[in-house]
């Protein structure tokens, strides 16, 4: 799932696919809660509390990505993290 950079400009997210159809949503992983915790969102749809990489594809596989793993979950750039990346799981 690349990124499309240009010079100077921060990268714009990439539609995932879903259910086998291109979607324009982007996904955005919050940054931690108090309990460690990070929401999930794919377009304007809350997925769930995230604690943990594994939770992340899993919901990314309910949302129609069946091919999201920890590994992808880790290096995709279609995945806007806040406060902090994959590797950030405390406040």
């Amino acid at each position: 799932m690349p990124v499309e950079e240009q010079p100077g400009v921060r990268p714009r997210l990439v539609p995932f696919t879903l259910g086998g159809m291109a979607s324009p949503q982007s996904v955005i992983v919050y940054p931690p809660g108090d309990d460690g915790g990070r929401r999930v969102r794919v377009g304007e749809r809350f997925l769930g509390m995230a604690y943990g990489l594994l939770d992340v594809a899993d919901f990314l596989r309910r949302a129609g990505v069946e091919e999201a793993d920890k590994q992808l979950v880790a290096t995709s750039g279609a995945i806007e993290w806040l406060g902090g990346g994959p590797d950030i799981w405390e406040r």
